[in-house]
């Protein structure tokens, strides 16, 4: 299994993202996690703040844009298209919004499979490395629950994908705007005795043990 999981954007270690990939290049980016903001404010921003695309394009990756909400209902169609990538690269936003996504298109299960037989990396930052945790516990601190994009189910779902064996916390001591509430999130998971790891913007897991090992999981690429 193949893990790139960043604080912010793709952060440091993009020679470790490209020694993932080998000779892999085809990326499906996942921007799921921004479904409740309109979609015309998601292209300005793109145009004037973060175009992931080109983020990528500067590694020399292609990319295609991977919408989930036309898999909702349709995990098998969903598991032909990812069979089509080397990484998918799942964007920030929230994290709850972005964890529905991934259940109602089936690809919690599809990716966990795809990964156990190393079919292709997982990859993302912000959202897109916190639900890899066990659980989205502390995260509720960070980004809003309740939020149901039209078309979700409302229900929330709190489990994560289970791919690695401790909450991830983003943006922690960084100039960024959810710095403060990362903190929220750090003090509620240490009240708890719950495993975490707080990432700076920058900093990066690379993991590439198998989730059922016994070894330590987070050995870095150097």
């Amino acid at each position: 299994m193949r893990l790139y999981l960043s604080s912010y954007r793709i952060g440091d270690r993009a020679g470790s993202l490209l020694a993932l990939l080998g000779n892999g290049r085809r990326t499906a980016i996942v921007e799921n996690a921004l479904d409740h903001i309109p979609e015309a404010a998601r292209q300005l921003y793109r145009r004037e703040g973060y175009d992931p695309a080109a983020e990528l394009a500067s590694l020399g990756l292609m990319s295609t844009l991977l919408d989930l909400r036309d898999y909702f209902g349709n995990p098998e169609g969903l598991r032909t298209t990812l069979s089509g990538f080397d990484l998918v690269w799942v964007l920030g936003g929230n994290a709850f919004v972005l964890r529905r996504a991934m259940k109602q298109s089936g690809f919690d299960d599809v990716i966990t499979d795809m990964l156990d037989n190393d079919e292709i990396v997982y990859g993302g930052f912000s959202a897109g490395a916190v639900v890899t945790a066990p659980s989205l516990e502390g995260i509720h601190l960070m980004d809003d629950p309740d939020e149901v994009p039209a078309g979700y189910d409302p229900e929330v779902v709190w489990d994560g994908l289970g791919l690695i064996d401790h909450a991830i916390v983003p943006h922690y001591r960084s100039p960024h705007p959810e710095c403060a509430a990362a903190e929220r999130a750090v003090r509620h998971l240490c009240s708890r005795g719950l495993r975490y790891r707080a990432l700076r913007d920058g900093e990066v897991i690379v993991w590439t043990e198998d989730r059922q090992s016994s070894v330590d999981p987070t050995r870095r690429i150097a």
